[in-house]
């Protein structure tokens, strides 16, 4: 876990704002307090004595520049990497899906983002990984087809992924994604190197639903266009467009 121990104001916001932007699991604490025995990495500003304690030897230690708590963080999940054993992305999929980052037991990375978006973020995760391991859950059978075949440069195992997302209660709207892709990173799957899905009817039919839902003159995308959206060849906006050019 990475702990926070600095007084410098501006440090420990641009700090704590990048990790809960990340989904990294850390506390924060003063100094010269107790370091939790789960500490992995320590955060301090640049002019803290953080190395004159005692115990300070035990762990490992980031200075954050205030001007770039980014490179901070960063560096502190790579040092988390390193220690905490192979990485392992679990993703649970969706026109949103859920991506965890976990180094042995421990979530070091969080997101919630477009589809679209979904294969950059996972090869970034485990650009300087040794020997990762990519976790899809089968459940979106659309989307986690898509996924799969963007990431054809590291391993990749199709989970089955019933009983992975968890009952969530009031004012954790938006953390199922996220918390199944957690549970889908834990479970064995098959490796995979395609994912070849023909899409049903009613599969394509929600692809136009959509595509009027977010067109902007309440138009729908032909069959062709809602096909090449399911199969990957075009983002639902990109097929939009197309269709008021014709």
């Amino acid at each position: 876990m990475i702990v926070v121990a600095t007084e410098d104001f501006e440090v420990y916001h641009g700090v704590v704002n990048e990790l809960r932007d990340r989904g990294v699991q850390f506390t924060t604490v003063e100094p010269d307090d107790e370091l939790p025995d789960a500490t992995g990495v320590v955060i301090t500003g640049p002019d803290e004595a953080f190395a004159e304690r005692e115990d300070a030897a035990a762990f490992d230690t980031v200075a954050a520049d205030p001007e770039s708590p980014r490179r901070a963080v960063e560096a502190a999940m790579a040092l988390l990497r390193e220690e905490g054993g192979r990485i392992v992305v679990g993703v649970d999929p969706g026109t949103k899906p859920g991506v965890a980052v976990m180094a042995g037991e421990m979530v070091i990375g969080a997101f919630h983002v477009p589809l679209e978006d979904t294969p950059e973020v996972v090869r970034r995760e485990v650009a300087d990984a040794e020997n990762p391991v990519v976790r899809v859950g089968d459940g979106a059978r659309l989307e986690s087809a898509r996924i799969v075949d963007a990431l054809d440069d590291v391993r990749v195992e199709l989970v089955d992924e019933t009983g992975t997302t968890p009952y969530l209660g009031t004012g954790a709207r938006g953390m199922g994604d996220v918390l199944a892709a957690v549970n889908i990173a834990r479970l064995d799957g098959e490796v995979i190197e395609s994912r070849e899905i023909e899409p049903t009817d009613g599969e394509l039919q929600v692809i136009k639903n959509r595509s009027r839902e977010r067109s902007s003159e309440n138009r729908t995308i032909d069959e062709e266009l809602a096909r090449r959206v399911a199969t990957g060849d075009l983002t639902l906006d990109e097929a939009i467009e197309e269709h008021g050019d014709r």
